[in-house]
């Protein structure tokens, strides 16, 4: 029976982004520094007040069969895609290593299958409520990724959708972590989705002045910490995380990642979108995960920021991460994936942490694009232009979301 104090360890990752169909090409084109986003050239997108978004690389049906894709919202085929990835990434094959009753699912998503409910709103409008999906319901609803993981992976021990806004895939990594140490299950499957790039999401948050508008230059448009910053920019995508006990990764001889050393949790209570300024509430999230993780903030040599190119949102999380590391965040370097990616919302906290992890097993930090012209009240050592190598045992991943959601993971080198 595992404890309190069980060490988890990553053992698999997976991913379909704007950058790339998996995580070797996702990888490569961060430490490249090039953009996933573009121009929305679909004739829906026409009159929207904003025409740019970070795009999947490579469409899932490319790579799941029609027929089983056929059923499932596109939210449900990225985290499909993602979670076979990280499954073989792990070791696993077709032959099951870890019992049902001992494999659990906890992939989140922010909005869920928004793209079937007004597909079908519209089905509904034009032809009746005769010839409405009756997938409807099972493609729309929040759980409905995780669902579809769990029954692909045979998953018995709970298939679990925690629903955080932009802060959703880490809380689901930090769910996992709670769920091994407890004792249900010896192997986790963890992680977030979104597909959301359509009119109406589009047209929200451009309504509340979250998105950039730099539509004549869209790879220039997420600038993270730039003086020039005006918003996000929408993308979707996927990531999963493979957890497993130790001593479970130990007895099939895995090949281990890093390990997950600590998760903190908290919430603002300020307002239902906007940041606190002061940052205290993330800064809270920080402090708990390192407290978790057994970890001082000399310890930290890296932070993936969750850094979405807001004027509030990034000076708030600057503010956090010097209030919770002190003196120390002058020898913390900081990186900011969304300037490539753009903002996965629910899924980019499980990306962001997938991406964590790949910095600390080569010990190499991807650069954030477009900080031509920092802005100096920021105060963060940035890693820019090209990627850096790194010599740290400990590194966190920030991820927060609208309703105030904190989330910060820890992880250690293996």
């Amino acid at each position: 029976m595992t404890t309190g104090t069980t060490k988890v360890v990553v053992t698999g990752l997976g991913a379909t982004t704007p950058l790339g169909g998996d995580v070797a090409s996702t990888w490569d084109a961060l430490l490249a520094g090039r953009s996933g986003v573009g121009r929305l050239t679909a004739d829906w997108a026409a009159d929207l007040p904003v025409r740019i978004a970070a795009q999947i690389a490579v469409e899932p049906l490319d790579v799941l069969d029609r027929v089983e894709a056929r059923t499932l919202d596109r939210s449900q085929q990225f985290a499909v895609v993602a979670a076979r990835e990280a499954w073989r990434d792990a070791g696993f094959g077709d032959e099951l290593q870890v019992e049902p009753e001992r494999l659990a699912v906890a992939v989140a998503s922010g909005i869920g299958g928004v793209l079937t409910l007004l597909a079908q709103y519209d089905v509904l409008r034009d032809k009746g409520a005769r010839r409405v999906s009756p997938h409807t319901v099972p493609m729309l609803m929040p759980n409905g990724p995780a669902a579809a993981v769990g029954l692909d992976l045979v998953a018995r021990a709970g298939v679990h959708a925690p629903v955080s806004a932009c802060a959703s895939g880490a809380e689901a990594i930090s769910l996992g972590l709670d769920l091994l140490r407890a004792g249900r299950a010896d192997v986790i499957v963890a992680g977030g989705t979104e597909a959301a790039i359509a009119g109406l999401p589009i047209a929200g948050f451009a309504a509340m002045r979250a998105l950039s508008t730099r539509d004549d230059d869209p790879q220039a448009a997420s600038r993270p910490y730039d003086k020039a910053r005006d918003g996000f920019v929408l993308g979707e995508g996927a990531a999963v995380l493979i957890l497993e006990t130790a001593e479970h990764a130990a007895a099939r001889g895995a090949r281990v990642y890093a390990e997950l050393a600590g998760a903190g949790m908290s919430s603002d209570a300020h307002h239902v979108a906007a940041p606190e300024p002061t940052g205290a509430g993330a800064a809270r999230a920080l402090a708990l995960a390192m407290h978790d993780a057994g970890l001082h903030p000399a310890d930290i040599g890296h932070v993936n920021a969750h850094a979405t190119s807001t004027p509030l949102g990034d000076m708030a999380e600057s503010l956090a991460l010097r209030t919770a590391l002190g003196h120390s965040l002058d020898n913390v370097c900081v990186t900011a994936n969304k300037s490539c990616t753009g903002h996965l919302l629910g899924a980019a906290g499980a990306l962001e942490a997938a991406i964590t992890v790949l910095s600390l097993h080569h010990q190499l930090v991807p650069p954030t694009r477009n900080l031509d012209d920092p802005d100096d009240e920021i105060g963060l050592d940035v890693v820019r232009m090209s990627p850096r190598t790194v010599s740290t045992g400990a590194a966190l991943s920030n991820s927060f979301g609208f309703g105030g959601h904190n989330a910060t993971l820890a992880f250690r080198t293996a």
